[in-house]
């Protein structure tokens, strides 16, 4: 017995009815999911972005999947087949000092900046056009392998927090700033001393990767910045700094270098007042004997003793300061030799001078010895009466001739240079 036609009519009617019920609910979850996710990209936290970004998602171990990812970048930026990534650096500098002349080195307080681009870094969902992350995640993202060529000595700073920060901008451009405390090394040429004027270099070089893949250069525009007001304490510092290029070769390949150099003149005022003023004073009292009566031997020759002696130990003072090397020679006679030249003669003409003996009870003599004693006398006071104008005029020629050459002419070649 079949079944009435109104009942099949009724069930397709009923079953038309489910299946359109269905595939609009689905069309409805849809959008509404589209919809979600469109409000969820732009409400979205920086920590949820930052898991997405990362890869950080419920759909993959977290562990396994952060190193694998950071293999990949480090693969790539090895690959020798693209091209080597360009990092842009540059620095800025709190403070310059500590310049030491016998271990040749200077200490330096410094933000140094990297700026590069990784693809894989690049987002779109988030509004922001740039997010400021924690140093932690440095350990997670593939980083230059900057040195610096001449340290001696290097330090980071973490109070009250790690000194470094990290910021991703929409392309995938990574920007890298770290605060660091160096002391490099700086070789000195000490020949013009106390007016001399140092070179002192920083060396920024890569250490494992070949310029086939990574290439430093400089910022194109405020590539070394220096604090306001620094002031270094021996030395003034040239607003001028020459940017360049120090890429070094070595058995294992060619590696990228970039240097900044730094022109150090230093001050006189310091030595004007310790040392050549108190030996200009010096010299002036040793001329004083050329004034005493030739009768006091004891004072004239204790005079020109005196000025020898004291010369000699400011000299040793101002050498226990420098370094003991060859170039310091010539610096040594510069410096502490300034008016050795002049003492020296004030105690031989003393001697000279005190030919003459000191007047005694003596017998009577014959008249040719009273004249030739006579003779001595009167060439003591004319070698007295020249030496007073003499050793004064000396000294000037010598120092016109001193300043003009170490002040000017050396000066002049330095620059040069």
């Amino acid at each position: 017995m079949g079944k009435p036609p109104g009942m099949n009519r009724s069930f397709v009617k009923v079953l038309v009815a489910l299946l359109t019920y269905f595939m609009e609910t689905n069309n409805f979850r849809v959008v509404d999911a589209k919809e979600h996710d469109s409000r969820s990209s732009s409400n979205m936290s920086p920590s949820d972005f930052l898991d997405s970004l990362m890869g950080r998602t419920s759909g993959f171990p977290c562990k396994r999947y952060m190193q694998y990812f950071y293999q990949q970048l480090v693969l790539c930026h090895r690959d020798n087949h693209g091209p080597p990534v360009n990092v842009t650096c540059n620095i800025f500098i709190n403070s310059f000092g500590s310049i030491a002349e016998t271990t040749m080195d200077y200490r330096v307080n410094i933000f140094l900046r990297q700026k590069w681009n990784d693809p894989r870094l690049a987002y779109s969902k988030y509004p922001d056009s740039s997010l400021d992350l924690d140093p932690s995640m440095l350990d997670s993202i593939w980083k230059p392998d900057l040195f610096f060529a001449n340290e001696k000595g290097a330090n980071f700073h973490d109070v009250t927090t790690d000194n470094k920060l990290l910021r991703i901008f929409k392309d995938g451009t990574v920007l890298y700033s770290i605060r660091l405390t160096l002391i490099l090394s700086c070789p000195m040429d000490l020949k013009n001393f106390p007016m001399d004027v140092q070179t002192c270099t920083m060396q920024l070089e890569s250490f494992g990767y070949t310029m086939n893949d990574l290439v430093f250069e400089w910022l194109a525009d405020g590539a070394v910045q220096v604090s306001e007001g620094l002031t270094l304490p021996q030395f003034i510092m040239r607003e001028e700094q020459e940017l360049g290029y120090c890429t070094k070769h070595y058995n294992t390949g060619k590696f990228t270098c970039i240097e900044v150099k730094f022109h150090l003149e230093r001050q006189m005022g310091y030595y004007l007042i310790q040392m050549y003023i108190p030996s200009l004073l010096i010299v002036i009292l040793s001329w004083v004997s050329f004034w005493i009566n030739m009768d006091a031997a004891p004072a004239r020759v204790a005079l020109g003793i005196t000025t020898v002696l004291t010369m000699t130990t400011q000299s040793s003072g101002s050498r226990a300061s420098l370094p003991k090397d060859e170039d310091m020679r010539e610096g040594r006679f510069n410096f502490a030799g300034y008016n050795m030249s002049q003492c020296l003669p004030t105690k031989d003409s003393s001697a000279v001078k005190n030919v003459a003996p000191a007047p005694n009870p003596q017998p009577p003599v014959p008249k040719d010895i009273d004249a030739m004693r006579k003779k001595f006398v009167d060439r003591a006071k004319r070698i007295d009466t020249v030496s007073r104008a003499a050793f004064p005029l000396a000294f000037l020629i010598f120092n016109v001739f001193y300043w003009v050459t170490y002040k000017i002419i050396r000066h002049e070649g330095i620059d040069k240079k």
